[in-house]
Order: C-alpha cells, then structure tokens, then sequence
C-alpha cells in the first residue's frame, strides 16, 4: 500500500531492529544496512532488501533514517569510503534518529545540504518496549517541510513526534530528557539503597513510591529489575554514560547534573554494558 515510497534504514541494534520492522509491517519497501551482516537476516525475513554499502542505500531509498550509537558512527556513515555522502545521488531526505551532539548533526546538515539532500535530527525517547510498540516520542529538529515528508513514518514508529527548531534542536531536547533520567535512575537507586540499608524491605518501599505522587512507569519497571536482581540491559548503562558526556559538553554544570555525570562515568568501566538501574551496584560498593 505504500510501495510508491522507498525507504532505507542504517543501523540494526536493539532499536533499529525492531523500528525498522514496524515501517516493513507498514508496508513500506525498506532496505536495510548494518555493519555486521547477521543482523541484516532477521530483517530479510521480515521482507527487507539490503544494501551493500550507504552509498548504495542512498542510492535506492528516498528516504534514510539512521539509528545508531555515536558521533563517530555518524561521522564514518556520512564521510567515510561508501558513505552517505559518496553516493551520485541527491533529493533524499536523510532522518538520524540517534543519539549524538547537535553539532555532529549541524556539520552532517550542511554536508548533506551541498549535496542536494535534506536533514533532520530525531532522536526518541523511549526504550526496546516503545519501539516494537510504536510508543516512541521523537523530537525533531529541522525545517517544516522535511518534518512533514517525514511525519507518516514517525507516526508508524512513535506516539507523538515534536517539531522543536532548527537543525539540533531535536539532539538537544534529547540531551535534556536523558538527563532528567540520569536524575531519576540514581534518584531511585539511592532511594532503595538508603532504605534497604535500613532494614525496609524493597517491596515495601516500592509500594510507598508506587502509592504516592513519586511514583511512575519508570520507578515500577526499574524498581521490579532491582528486586529480581534483572540487570539485562533495556538501557546499557554505558549509553547514558555517553548522553550525559555530551550534555555536560553542551554546557550541562548545575550541581546536580556534576554529579550524576560523575557517577555514571565511574560506572561505566565494570557496568557499562548493564542495564542503567545497575548504577545501585555502584553506590553500594562506593
């Protein structure tokens, strides 16, 4: 029903994998490129073409979207041999939904813009739950008339999508967001550690939070992994590591924000690869 638009998708983690499914299940002709090529299979199953380079993506698709875990996984798709970039291609509208810093996306804008391609910036906030269930919000940095071309694939993949600003905005709304997380999980972790180092039991505590104004979707699920001992990563800590490294390098220095920049970065090193709520586990060994 919607072959009439080709779309391309670049990057298959434990987001993209299930965001690009939803825009095959659409309907739409999607073609897929990873770096390692055994995630590509699940998405062939699924009825996904696959590219062999970004080049050749961009090539094919009128519209990119791109889903992975840095700048410099950014800056190697656009710049480097077979990248975005590199194809004889222009006209495509290129949607980078990752988490990165509003000037990796301004740089890779203007790059895009010499070659007749159009940019936007649409981190999501939400975690692998929201992406399989279309539950995303996405915030959008951009112009209007890019946001609109884009908006029938953020309706598939996301419950609200937000147009904020120029090119950045998106990466910046994200910064701020992941922050307030940052906030929330140690907030959370060292309010259960406090208690249990008191002798409350932690699902006496989770009763209290979940019964009164504190109490949230956030506090329920990340609060239920830490009595079940569950620190598979929904959220890798070392990912909001990262967000926080880069809202701090955009200027992020109030007294709270010092400090859970601080904790997550001494964390990182033995839990990075943990789920985020595993920051307990710091704090009880601090």
């Amino acid at each position: 029903m919607n072959s009439h638009l080709q779309l391309g998708w670049i990057g298959l983690g434990t987001m993209g994998t299930p965001m690009s499914r939803r825009l095959i299940e659409a309907g739409y002709p999607v073609a897929v490129y990873n770096r390692s090529k055994d995630k590509e299979e699940a998405l062939r199953a699924s009825g996904a073409t696959t590219a062999d380079s970004p080049a050749a993506l961009v090539q094919q698709a009128d519209m990119v979207f791109l889903m992975v875990s840095d700048d410099q996984a950014i800056r190697d798709l656009f710049t480097g041999p077979q990248g975005i970039l590199e194809a004889e291609a222009s006209g495509k509208l290129l949607v980078n939904m990752s988490t990165v810093s509003p000037g990796i996306s301004e740089e890779m804008a203007n790059l895009s813009q010499q070659k007749g391609h159009t940019y936007l910036d649409a981190p999501v906030s939400g975690s692998v739950k929201q992406a399989e269930t279309g539950q995303l919000v996405i915030m959008v940095g951009g112009d209007e008339p890019a946001f609109q071309r884009a908006q029938p694939m953020f309706e598939r993949l996301g419950k609200l999508a937000l147009l904020l600003g120029s090119i950045g905005s998106g990466n910046r709304a994200k910064l701020a967001i992941n922050t307030l997380l940052g906030f929330y999980t140690q907030g959370l972790a060292e309010t259960l550690l406090f208690a249990q180092q008191h002798g409350l039991k932690l699902e006496d505590m989770q009763t209290i939070i979940a019964n009164g104004a504190m109490g949230n979707v956030y506090s329920k699920i990340k609060g239920e992994a830490i009595m079940g001992e569950n620190y598979q990563a929904a959220f890798a800590l070392k990912h909001l590591a990262k967000d926080l490294r880069l809202a701090k390098a955009e200027g992020l220095n109030t007294p709270l924000g010092a400090v859970v920049h601080d904790t997550f970065q001494q964390a990182e090193p033995t839990l990075g690869d943990q789920d985020v709520i595993a920051i307990l586990k710091h704090l009880q060994h601090g």
